[in-house]
């Protein structure tokens, strides 16, 4: 079981789901229409997400798209300790732009880059926050020292055997000295950072 069913069979965690079609109209149960003015594509109504987002005002309702904020874990850690998020996963072309300027408190992208719904992209937050509620991982230790810690990338990690086909961990980390084990890490970590992701270091 992964790190979110364990956080929901623990109780740490409550995932529900809501079909945007048990609020609209007609025998098609119709969510999504042309766009005004003409273009490719259909867009998600407002109707139908108005009836469902009005009545969750005291929770943030959060919207995955393109167009939203990056995510990043400084995102994460601050939506860990919110006690209600509703994810609106957009369809199609997005949403009718009246639901983002009435109904949704922020906006959340996951890249630059297109996917057909929102559903992925509310699955990586959900599995982002669930490991960083308390009493969901094993040892709490592991979120301290991990990547975008500190702007920085986590160094490069070996397990047993220490040697494999001639490929051998690192002497240092062999050495049973903790303190230059960890200066080691933190060396690694700032060259990793610099060579991967100089970005996070401007």
């Amino acid at each position: 079981m992964g790190v979110v069913g364990r956080a929901i069979e623990a109780g740490h965690l409550d995932v529900r789901t809501v079909d945007l079609r048990d609020f609209s109209k007609g025998a098609h149960r119709q969510i999504d229409d042309a766009p005004f003015g003409g273009g490719a594509g259909m867009v998600m109504m407002i109707e139908p997400l108005a009836k469902a987002l009005g009545p969750l005002s005291d929770s943030i309702r959060v919207l995955m798209t393109p167009a939203g904020r990056p995510l990043d874990q400084d995102m994460l850690d601050r939506f860990a300790t919110i006690d209600h998020l509703t994810l609106v996963c957009g369809r199609y072309e997005g949403v009718d732009e009246r639901v983002v300027e009435h109904f949704i408190e922020e906006e959340v992208s996951v890249g630059d880059f297109v996917l057909p719904g929102g559903e992925a992209a509310a699955l990586t937050l959900i599995e982002g926050i669930a490991r960083l509620i308390p009493g969901v991982l094993g040892n709490a230790q592991s979120i301290e020292g991990e990547s975008f810690r500190e702007s920085l990338l986590e160094e490069p990690h070996y397990t047993r055997p220490a040697d494999y086909q001639g490929w051998k961990v690192p002497d240092i980390l062999l050495s049973g000295d903790h303190g230059r084990i960890e200066e080691w890490r933190a060396a690694q970590r700032l060259e990793r950072t610099r060579q991967r992701r100089p970005d996070l270091l401007d």
